[in-house]
């Protein structure tokens, strides 16, 4: 069942598609007469809450190298199988194959799986924080469409919508005046990942008889047959009325 290895990158290329959107987020500091002292683009990572809040923490005693802050990051927290999602299993991709007539490459219907990712945001101030949300909150409506390719060499795209189910806050700082404040902004999303089999080479159907009744033989009472090989002859196409007006 699992002699031929085969890997499309699904999740990897989620993970990129998503981070993608959030990696251009910036936080800008102004003076009291508004004037901006300085723009800071928010680093983003792929990384668990807790570890981030763990590395935000750590002493360290040369503060050039101390993690900063605005700061996000994000993580895939559930996945499960969407069965309102399913495709059918008669459901194949075809591809044909260059310098090869006679074959064309097979792709079956692939398995549905609903995606839960977690986006954190991260910041030393309400402000920094809010800058950042505002950025985010007006593309989701709840939604926001992205094309993937979830099989690049087979030609295979598809719109997947990336929901926003949630936005919580935690700032539950109870340190002293030397401790290092974060206020959390968690967002959480949900998508659906296409996972795919394998593809394999089947032959290309290049000859066929039709067999209708439009004119039987009296004398046989056989059907009509049509014959197209399509390895010398153009396709052969006619239109039957199935339904005579005339009756």
């Amino acid at each position: 069942m699992f002699e031929n290895h085969y890997y499309h990158e699904s999740t990897r290329r989620m993970v990129s598609v998503f981070g993608s959107i959030f990696n251009d987020l910036e936080v800008v500091k102004k003076d009291g007469a508004g004037k901006i002292l300085q723009k800071i683009k928010v680093p983003l990572s792929y990384a668990p809450r807790r570890k981030v809040l763990a590395r935000l923490n750590e002493q360290t005693s040369d503060p050039k190298i101390a993690m900063k802050l605005p700061r996000m990051s994000f993580e895939i927290t559930s996945m499960d199988y969407d069965a309102n999602a399913r495709v059918s299993k008669h459901k194949n991709y075809t591809k044909a194959i260059v310098g090869d007539t006679l074959s064309v490459t097979k792709l079956g219907a692939p398995s549905v799986y609903k995606v839960g990712i977690e986006l954190n945001i991260l910041a030393s101030t309400q402000d920094e924080a809010l800058q950042m949300l505002e950025q985010i909150l007006p593309y989701f409506q709840p939604e926001y469409t992205v094309t993937i390719k979830d099989i690049p060499t087979m030609d295979i795209s598809t719109d997947t919508p990336i929901i926003l189910e949630s936005v919580t806050l935690n700032d539950d700082y109870e340190g002293d005046l030397v401790t290092r404040r974060s206020i959390i902004y968690t967002l959480g999303f949900s998508t659906r990942i296409r996972y795919y089999r394998g593809t394999g080479t089947k032959k290309q159907i290049l000859y066929t008889d039709v067999d209708y009744s439009e004119n039987v033989d009296p004398t046989t009472h056989k059907f009509e047959t049509q014959s197209v090989d399509g390895t010398t002859a153009a396709p052969y196409t006619e239109t039957i009325n199935f339904f005579d007006t005339d009756v």
